[in-house]
């Protein structure tokens, strides 16, 4: 079993998921079977009730986790499924060694950070990488180099790289910061040789830097960073900025990153480079022709990573179309102070995402509402499901005053209402329908086309639905649900016979795009949008 761990210093917010996937999307082009964990140091057990604006999106697993966003980026450069025992937290480890001393685990102990909150921490690595019969695990850890929050992890990390027998079966990656300052205009090397400065003290020492920068680094500064920090020039690697993270492996191949891990750990290498169809799907997506313009109307924009999955789907969809597409950030909150069509016009796509709460609502349905009169392509995802329902009950069916007995518990025509099975929850984290659910797709609908088969499985984070009480009035109005669930009682996908595109789920799809795989209601909104654009266009 082989690890590469991937650390961080200077800041946070330097890439190190998206590094982790692009060593971990190499490694796999060249025959060897990956897995990944991501490490995060906050006392929380997941992130599931955590607010967007914390730590950007909570990415929903097959198996029910509720997730960093990391682990998104390691599913789509993977494409591997992976499960919640991949996401690692100070407060899974914490809990589940004062379970183990409250059952008397460890009678007759001191229960101590060094070894009982390392081992479990080695205890949780091990056990994702035997599980997962992965040849090599690469484990990034949340955080900066320093932080209080991460130095049990640290020291778990050192512990295991001799435990495991040291440079040829653990690598030690630092990510860290090489700024270009504006006055000076030359890139300047002290902030990483002071970041690898405070590993070393903890007793690790990087096998390789990874350099992030604006631009390339000069052969002559990977020089001096390889000579203050004691790594080979060759295992100093230039991360500069790139338009599309999709980039970052391919620019990790050409320095020769690859082959170095591979020499380094030695590796039986059983293929050749074999990462020509990443680089077609790179080249499509650098090579667009015209334009289509998404608005995604969230409560969070202010945040761009709150919804990266839904930004990461749409770009799938760019690379299969070839056609570019741009994305409208709209906070729904903005709409409720004018008219939808200030906001929206121009669009030829309409998305609305997921979320909690009542602010920004109303917001969010009269954007619905304008993509259903003007015939624009629309997308709801989740509650945007529910509020498309919400608004075709009130400004269609007439139910004056419809809506979910989330945001208001007196309505007159409670379309959306809580889940059965939650009546009794009392604690909120972990307690949504979540995870990979069937759906019963019905035959020669919109959604049957884009999936091509009336059984699919698809990823849940909710506590509301569709009324069953209101769902015979809202069919007979033209308004369809073509998705249900294995008893057919719960609603999944809805669909507007009267309008070319308008397609909603109780899922969120966004969690299963891959970069060749797009996922097909967000492939059908952007072909949607493009025949919406060649029309408006003529």
């Amino acid at each position: 079993m082989k690890y590469i761990a991937v650390t961080g210093g200077v800041l946070s917010g330097l890439g190190k998921g998206i590094a982790a996937s692009s060593i971990g999307r190499l490694l796999k082009a060249r025959g060897f079977k990956v897995t990944a964990i991501k490490i995060d140091p906050y006392l929380n057990v997941d992130a599931g009730t955590m607010n967007p604006y914390q730590h950007g999106e909570v990415f929903v697993l097959g198996d029910g986790g509720e997730v960093d966003l990391d682990l998104g980026n390691y599913e789509r450069f993977l494409d591997e499924a992976l499960s919640s025992e991949h996401n690692i937290t100070t407060g899974k480890v914490y809990l589940s060694v004062i379970n183990k001393e409250r059952d008397g685990k460890y009678l007759g102990k001191t229960v101590q950070i060094i070894p009982h909150i390392t081992d479990e921490i080695k205890r949780r690595i091990r056990k994702v990488a035997r599980e997962s019969r992965a040849d090599i695990t690469i484990v990034e850890v949340g955080g900066t180099v320093g932080d209080i929050e991460s130095m049990p992890f640290l020291e778990a990390l050192r512990q295991m790289h001799r435990e495991e027998g040291g440079h040829a079966n653990f690598l030690f990656i630092h990510t860290t910061l090489v700024p270009i300052l504006g006055t000076v205009g030359e890139p300047k090397t002290k902030p990483t040789q002071h970041s690898v400065k405070e590993l070393r003290a903890i007793g690790i020492a990087p096998d390789i830097i990874l350099a992030r920068s604006e631009k390339p680094l000069p052969r002559g500064i990977k020089r001096k960073i390889s000579m203050f920090c004691d790594v080979p020039e060759r295992a100093v690697i230039s991360a500069q900025d790139v338009d599309s993270i999709y980039e970052v492996p391919l620019n990790f191949e050409k320095q020769g990153l690859t082959d170095y891990i591979i020499e380094r750990m030695g590796l039986n290498n059983g293929y050749e480079e074999d990462i020509r169809e990443w680089e077609k799907f790179v080249k499509r997506l650098k090579n667009t022709k015209g334009e289509v313009e998404i608005a995604i109307v969230g409560k969070y924009t202010g945040l761009k990573d709150s919804y990266i999955s839904h930004k990461q789907a749409l770009i799938h969809c760019s690379a299969e179309t070839g056609v570019g597409v741009k994305i409208r950030w709209l906070e729904a909150e903005d709409i409720e102070r004018g008219e939808a069509e200030e906001f929206l016009e121009g669009v030829d796509g309409i998305v609305i995402p997921g979320g909690f709460g009542n602010r920004g609502i109303e917001g969010k349905m009269m954007a619905i509402k304008y993509a259903r009169e003007n015939g624009i392509p629309f997308l709801g995802i989740c509650l945007g499901f529910q509020l498309a329902t919400i608004e075709f009950a009130r400004n269609v069916l007439g139910m004056k005053g419809a809506d979910s007995t989330e945001f208001d518990k007196n309505t007159p025509y409670p379309v959306i209402d809580l889940l059965p099975e939650q009546l009794e929850v009392k604690k909120m984290g972990g307690t949504m329908r979540l995870g990979e659910q069937k759906v019963i797709i019905q035959k020669g609908s919109t959604a049957h086309k884009l999936y091509g088969k009336t059984q699919i499985s698809e990823r849940h984070r909710h506590r509301y639905e569709v009324n069953p009480d209101f769902i015979d009035d809202i069919q007979e109005g033209g308004f369809i649900f073509t998705g249900k669930d294995e008893e057919g009682i719960r609603m999944e996908i809805v669909e507007f016979e009267e309008h070319p595109y308008f397609m909603a789920t109780q899922f969120h799809p966004e969690f299963k795009s891959r970069p060749m795989k797009p996922a097909p209601v967000y492939l059908g909104l952007v072909k949607a949008a493009i025949e919406y654009r060649k029309n408006k266009d003529d």
